[in-house]
Formats: structure tokens, C-alpha cells, sequence
């Protein structure tokens, strides 16, 4: 089983911490030290809630199916996993984009991990998964295949799930 967190990283809590600080600062002068430590503190609640509330999601790959966040997908419906690196996944999430994605992407990780659906009856195309480490995730994901041998399901329209290999990063995305 592999298991990962997206936190936030320690430069946005510094950042919210010196813009609390800044916020301190500026209304104690201005209506005094109640008001000044209340706003203070209020900020780094809130900020960090938001920042604990964002960094929660979770990339799990279990016996049965692969968790992103709240969302899952079983193993037979999966075809391809790809590991991009940071140009490929720049790419692969602007101009290479496919708007019925499922997007899990997170602004301080550059490098993810496509999953390509093979549910010909579910209109998402792939998923693209930011990850601190997309080599292990997708391992992890190819290893389930090995031990799950059945085939997609009849009503899900595939003919047969074509087993995913981990395809190394590649410098460049074709056109």
C-alpha cells in the first residue's frame, strides 16, 4: 500500500506567519494591542485552517482501487499510468489539457503522474495527480495490476484492460 500527503510546504506557513505579524504590527498601532494581537491571530487561524484544509488531501493505492482524495477508481478501469516530469506536466496541464480531466494538482509540486481511465462510459479521459515523489506512485499503481488479474467488467465497454507499464519521464510531450 502507498500513501501520500499533499501539505502544504513550510515557505507558505513563514509567508502567512510574517503577513500576521505584518497585520499585528500594523493595527496595534493604529487601534491598540487588543485589536492588534486579535487580528494577528485571527489571520494565522484562518490561514491555517485553509492551509491544513488543502494540504489534507491524500493519494492512496490500496488492494482495491487507487484513492485521490475523495474520489477512487477501481483497478480494472485503469489503462496506462505515465509519470511526467516538470516540463511534461506543465504542459499536460495547459495547453495539453483535456478540460474533463480530473485534476489534483497542487502549485508547489512540479512533477505528477497521469492515470489514464479505461471506462469507455466515463466521460473523464485521465486523471493527473501532483505527487512529491510520481516514480514511487506510479510503481506503486503498476504493482496492483500484477496482483489484480481480472478484467474490466462487460458493461464498462472495454474489451480488455491493457495492463499499465510505468512509462519513464520524457523530456519533451510530442505534439
Amino acid at each position: 500500500m502507498y500513501r501520500e500527503r499533499l501539505w502544504v510546504p513550510v515557505g507558505w506557513w513563514v509567508l502567512t506567519g510574517l503577513f500576521a505579524l505584518s497585520l499585528l504590527i500594523a493595527v496595534l498601532f493604529y487601534l491598540g494591542p487588543a485589536w492588534g494581537l486579535g487580528s494577528g491571530v485571527l489571520v494565522m487561524v484562518v490561514m491555517g485552517g485553509a492551509f491544513l484544509r488543502y494540504g489534507r488531501e491524500e493519494v492512496r493505492v490500496e488492494r482495491d482501487r487507487l484513492w485521490v482524495g475523495g474520489a477512487n477508481i477501481e483497478w480494472p478501469y485503469i489503462a496506462q499510468v505515465r509519470v511526467l516530469d516538470e516540463h511534461a506536466t506543465r504542459r499536460r496541464r495547459g495547453p495539453d489539457s483535456d478540460a474533463r480531466a480530473y485534476l489534483v494538482l497542487r502549485p508547489y509540486l512540479n512533477r505528477a503522474v497521469e492515470v489514464t481511465i479505461a471506462d469507455r462510459t466515463d466521460p473523464t479521459p485521465y486523471w493527473l495527480i501532483s505527487s512529491r515523489r510520481p516514480q514511487r506512485l506510479a510503481e506503486a499503481i503498476a504493482s496492483r495490476f500484477g496482483a489484480d488479474e481480472t478484467n474490466a467488467s462487460a458493461d464498462a465497454g472495454a474489451d480488455a484492460v491493457v495492463r499499465p507499464q510505468v512509462s519513464p519521464p520524457r523530456d519533451t510531450v510530442e505534439s
